[in-house]
């Protein structure tokens, strides 16, 4: 009894940092881009209103693939990860999102409400993560913990996509987000993807019952530019979620 009881207590408190209280979903567009794309900007406002009403709860990343994302003398945003990920969804259509990896592309004009519906959705896994970089190796380390308020459904995968904000760069129409357009008429990139660190499909999770706990560090070496475009270290931004497979994204 005694050991069984010793086994509990290290179950519930060995984490350090994830929560252990039942909390409901996060939410993540991902959303499908490209600096030719006509509403592509419109899109991005729209992404960054719904940040500004819920700014703990929602998060971005801008994902540049398809036909609008690629042309000649022009600055290539694309990445092999982003491509992939919307071959998931077979995406024919710019600006459009996933919520949450969710089986539906959805326009602009739907996000705001899938959104609302699946931040007021209980989660059975929290997930916290802690990033640091060596300025001068480059290396991205980052710690990873999740518990288990209830039990899992499917395999469920860590997934940890680094993002660069402050690109400046081309936009067609970027007059439709003013807020991004710089004062020599730039447009500033947000949250653009450039990798996903643990793959598309994410790193498994072994144990996935209720009161388990996950934890893990990651580290990768942020290359200097990728295609031709700088990585500044101090525009890094990580964004950690956990899916069952691939899809859809629990929180």
């Amino acid at each position: 009894i005694l050991m069984f009881l010793f086994f509990l207590t290290t179950k519930i408190f060995s984490q350090t940092f994830v929560s252990t209280i039942a909390e409901n979903k996060n939410a993540i567009l991902e959303e499908f881009t490209g600096l030719m794309c006509t509403w592509c900007p419109d899109g991005h406002k729209v992404a960054n209103e719904i940040k500004a009403s819920n700014p703990n709860d929602f998060f971005i990343i801008n994902i540049h693939t398809g036909y609008y994302a690629s042309f000649p003398n022009y600055p290539n945003y694309t990445t092999t990860s982003g491509n992939s990920i919307a071959n998931l969804w077979g995406v024919n259509s710019f600006p459009s999102g996933v919520i949450n990896r969710g089986n539906t592309v959805l326009s602009r004009t739907n996000w705001s409400s899938a959104v609302n519906s699946t931040i007021n959705q209980s989660s059975y896994v929290n997930v916290a993560a802690k990033s640091t970089i060596d300025l001068i190796s480059r290396e991205l380390t980052v710690e990873v913990e999740a518990y288990f308020t209830s039990n899992g459904s499917g395999q469920n995968n860590v997934n940890i996509a680094l993002l660069q904000n402050n690109v400046e760069g081309y936009h067609y129409n970027a007059n439709l987000n003013p807020s991004q357009v710089l004062p020599n008429g730039n447009y500033n990139h947000m949250h653009m993807l450039r990798n996903m660190i643990t793959g598309v499909s994410g790193d498994n999770i072994p144990n996935t019952s209720q009161g388990d706990f996950f934890s893990k560090t990651y580290t990768y070496s942020i290359p200097q530019n990728i295609n031709s475009i700088p990585f500044d270290l101090f525009d890094a931004e990580v964004i950690v979620f956990i899916t069952q497979g691939s899809k859809p994204t629990v929180t």
